[in-house]
């Protein structure tokens, strides 16, 4: 789940970005490489989504990420256990895609995404 930071033969860190699917909703959100998931998600525009300290240190942005590889930075204790780290369970805001992903967004932020994406949807007149 962790992976190296990809640099070019020069040694610079590689463009890239990638894709992350949020499975909560179903959307897709693109990821510069350099920017945290949290920025991704934010960048979306949707009112209500809770971003937090940005920092590791409140953990109102808890995602699990279900496939895919990750850079992280530290993270408090107090919302990420060393189990939760081994499963997946990351705070946004401290992880740097490396590849495509699959995440679920869990606690405060995973609420907000299914709400904001159910607003838009009825919102929309796809769901009657």
């Amino acid at each position: 789940m962790f992976a190296q930071t990809p640099t070019t033969t020069s040694g610079q860190i590689a463009a890239y970005q990638f894709t992350v699917r949020l499975s909560n909703s179903g959307e897709t959100v693109a990821c510069k490489a350099g920017e945290t998931l949290l920025a991704a998600i934010a960048r979306t525009g949707k009112k209500g989504i809770p971003v937090g300290c940005r920092g590791g240190g409140c953990g109102v942005c808890k995602v699990e990420v279900l496939s895919g590889q990750v850079h992280t930075r530290q993270m408090s204790r107090r919302h990420v256990s060393e189990d939760d780290e081994r499963s997946g369970r990351l705070l946004a805001c401290c992880v740097y895609p490396a590849s495509d992903l699959q995440v679920c967004a869990i606690g405060r932020l995973g609420q907000r995404l299914l709400a904001t994406s159910t607003h838009q949807t009825i919102h929309s007149g796809q769901m009657r």
